[in-house]
């Protein structure tokens, strides 16, 4: 099943970049357009110099290159990686190791959503111009770590950091060959769940693929953070759909206030709705909220016409009232927070859900550790 494996991680050197605060940043793909600057301000080796470079890809490598021949960045020796952070009064433990790339026919790492092409497009040619995993994907799994990770962090731990203001994290560098044996064998006999980076599995799968190094070859891998799915610090968060076109959806019971819909989508499969000034709830066949939503509701609304270019998301409801009330959408449908337990069992059944089923809180920050993927180097 899962392959796991400690890996020679490539990190930023603190005594030269000083605060790690200073070098990370959001994943690539949930850092706001205009923030982009204000990283680049923070160091000259802000982490989004790398995973955002525009279209300038090859600057990218290069700066990866320059990075490493002037000691920014350090390799280590094999570890693997725990990970802790700290926010609103949780506590959430990662391991940070690398995993075998697989296709998803071998039902070994699961998918649970679709993706779309451009993305792909545009990490696969960073991909091709560094030849590096610059950002960890988030997997999940199912217990036998819980040991094995406390005992890491029973002793002081390597890099201690604040990003962004609220959230402590703190990286442990693990080197023990008998504890990362250990940590293999506990995963060795279970599939993992792709929590966040589809896109960005299926372009590293395929570059691996176009170099067709062998079975050990450190680019049939990726770098893979991995959580218990039953970590009390886990949070998963409801993502909210609006659509730019639509008619009119009746049938729902009225809701007094925004509060009062979102406090009835519970316990049922039942998604909110706002038009027009007005709230509903709406109670769907089946069960599996986002699923019923798009089969029962934004389907039929959009017929013929484009999920991509007419259905945009938020994650704040307030947002999404205010995106109606300003004519940029038509309708607002409101979805309750995903049971992880039926996204499991259901990505294992081979079930596909929509695009942005869940959201994972908060985001393990880009550029705590990096994988190059060597055709070369053994595992």
């Amino acid at each position: 099943m899962a392959d796991v494996r400690a890996f020679p991680g490539l990190r930023y050197d603190p005594a030269r970049v000083g605060d790690l605060a200073q070098v990370v940043s959001p994943p690539y793909d949930v850092i706001p357009e205009g923030s982009l600057e204000e990283f680049r301000r923070r160091s000259p080796w802000n982490v989004v110099r790398l995973i955002r470079p525009g279209a300038d890809y090859e600057e990218a490598a290069r700066l990866l290159g320059d990075w490493q021949q002037d000691g920014i960045l350090r390799r280590d020796e094999p570890a693997m990686y725990v990970h802790e952070v700290r926010f609103d009064d949780r506590r959430r433990l990662d391991l940070l190791a690398a995993l075998r790339l697989q296709p998803y026919s071998d039902r070994v790492v699961l998918p649970h959503e679709l993706t779309h092409r451009g993305p792909k497009e545009d990490r696969l040619a960073l991909l091709r111009a560094t030849h590096a995993a610059l950002e960890p994907l988030w997997f999940l799994y199912e217990g036998g770590l819980t040991e094995l990770l406390s005992a890491a962090t029973s002793r002081q731990p390597t890099v201690e950091f604040e990003f962004p203001e609220g959230e402590q994290h703190r990286l442990w560098v693990i080197q023990d060959q008998g504890w990362q044996a250990r940590v293999t064998a506990a995963l060795a006999g279970r599939p993992v769940l792709i929590a966040d980076g589809h896109h960005r599995y299926e372009t590293t799968l395929a570059f691996s693929e176009e170099l067709a190094a062998g079975p050990d070859a450190a680019s049939s891998f990726t770098p893979a953070l991995l959580t218990d799915l039953a970590d009390p610090g886990l949070l998963v968060l409801p993502t909210h759909r609006l659509l730019r076109t639509g008619v009119a959806v009746t049938g729902g019971e009225p809701a007094a206030s925004l509060e009062d819909m979102l406090a009835r989508l519970d316990g049922h499969t039942v998604v909110g709705a706002y038009r027009d000034g007005q709230f509903q709830v709406l109670e769907l066949e089946g069960e599996v909220p986002v699923v019923e939503l798009h089969r029962q509701v934004v389907d039929n609304i959009l017929g013929r016409k484009s999920l991509e270019e007419n259905v945009y998301y938020t994650r704040d409801a307030a947002e999404a009232v205010r995106e109606v009330d300003a004519g940029r959408a038509v309708p607002a449908f409101f979805l309750p927070a995903p049971d992880l337990a039926v996204v499991l069992r259901e990505a294992r059944a081979g079930m596909t859900f929509p695009q942005k089923t869940t959201y994972f809180h908060p985001k393990p920050p880009s550029g705590m550790v990096f994988h190059t993927l060597d055709p070369g180097r053994a595992l």
